[in-house]
């Protein structure tokens, strides 16, 4: 069977993408999602994304992470579905659509940049060395002394599989301050096992996180990942962060088929 697909990146995250409206991909088969994405053996990517209907929004977002296994809310890969459901012409310039962490309303700038709201947080857990919080996903934040040169796969790892999360793990974020509003980050990401060149969630998480800790207080906030720039802006009230918005690059790469 030939399988088309498109490739998405949002700063460096890349996805590959599939029209699903007819519910003809095989969604349960994670050793073929997992050759789809591998870098040697299939097309590549950090995730798979398949774009469905859905009776009251715009389209669903079903996504999977590249070791196959249907994962939690990925900011960057939902920001390169709204550029693929606009390039489908499901959409225009605005949607609001359905992921497995609820509803999400986001817009295509005329710049091309995807703005996406993100859930509300109302819970940050934070300790000496580091916070949590779930953004869509769960994520450790921890600022660090030379993030250029931090052993980010193994340091991470460390974190993700330790006692702190248990089986299920966390995504870890390493972090360091450039000025009052803005962060340089790096993330390890559970289900990509290494590290990403950039993480969606990771970075709203980041941007919340320094708030909290008073490294900023500014609430629209730059932050520098590993492959391009991200702005993340809320509204914060007694501790609770609302209309939190993701807003970077969304970039169709190319189009192919495939034999599965």
């Amino acid at each position: 069977m030939q399988l088309e697909f498109y490739k998405y990146q949002g700063t460096g995250n890349d996805f590959v993408m599939i029209d699903n409206r007819t519910e003809f991909f095989p969604k349960e088969n994670t050793k073929l999602i997992a050759q789809l994405c591998d870098r040697r053996f299939g097309i590549g990517g950090d995730g798979l994304i398949l774009l469905e209907n859905d009776l009251d929004t715009d389209f669903k977002m079903v996504y999977y992470n590249s070791d196959g296994n249907q994962s939690s809310m990925c900011g960057n890969g939902g920001r390169c579905l709204v550029a693929f459901a606009k390039k489908l012409s499901v959409i225009e310039n605005e949607t609001t659509f359905i992921a497995t962490d609820g509803l999400h309303h986001a817009t295509i700038g005329i710049d091309g940049l995807v703005s996406l709201q993100m859930i509300d947080v109302d819970t940050v857990k934070v300790s000496p060395d580091y916070v949590f919080l779930n953004t869509g996903s769960p994520h450790h934040v921890q600022l660090v002394d030379d993030l250029e040169n931090y052993n980010i796969k193994e340091n991470g790892a460390a974190i993700r599989y330790g006692d702190l999360y248990g089986k299920a793990g966390s995504n870890v974020n390493f972090v360091k301050q450039i000025d009052d509003t803005t962060f340089s980050l790096r993330t390890y990401e559970r289900g990509v096992e290494d590290e990403t060149l950039s993480c969606g969630t990771g970075a709203t998480a980041v941007a919340i996180a320094m708030n909290v800790l008073g490294k900023t207080m500014e609430t629209a906030i730059n932050l520098n990942v590993e492959g391009g720039k991200l702005v993340v802006s809320f509204d914060k009230k007694e501790g609770q962060f609302t209309h939190v918005f993701l807003k970077g690059p969304a970039e169709f790469v190319f189009k192919g088929t495939i034999e599965i």
